[in-house]
């Protein structure tokens, strides 16, 4: 399940994943951000309701960044717990996505 929050401006549009970022809710996070009718160009993904992210939804992390603009895109992530930002770090997502 997601929460999804749009500034005034629908400049900024943030993802906010309840529970897990697994494969059971793939179609629903890009769909978060592929439908709208104006893409955003600034996107937070804000874990502080997130338990857990496996390799699926680092993948789903890749394409948000990719759809965004790849090495210039504006993806940060924030209010990560411990374990998330854990998996994040082992991944190297430090390199690739601003974790905040």
């Amino acid at each position: 399940m997601f929460k999804i929050e749009e500034s005034t401006d629908g400049a900024t549009l943030t993802i906010i994943p309840v529970g897990r970022l697994d494969a059971r809710v793939h179609r629903t996070f890009l769909e978060a951000y592929t439908t709208r009718p104006v893409p955003s160009s600034h996107y937070v993904v804000d874990f502080a309701q997130t338990e857990y992210i496996d390799s699926t939804g680092l993948g789903m992390l890749l394409k948000l960044r990719e759809f965004a603009g790849g090495k210039q895109s504006r993806v940060h992530l924030i209010k990560c717990s411990p374990q998330v930002k854990s998996i994040l770090s082992i991944a190297n997502f430090q390199s690739l996505l601003t974790i905040l």
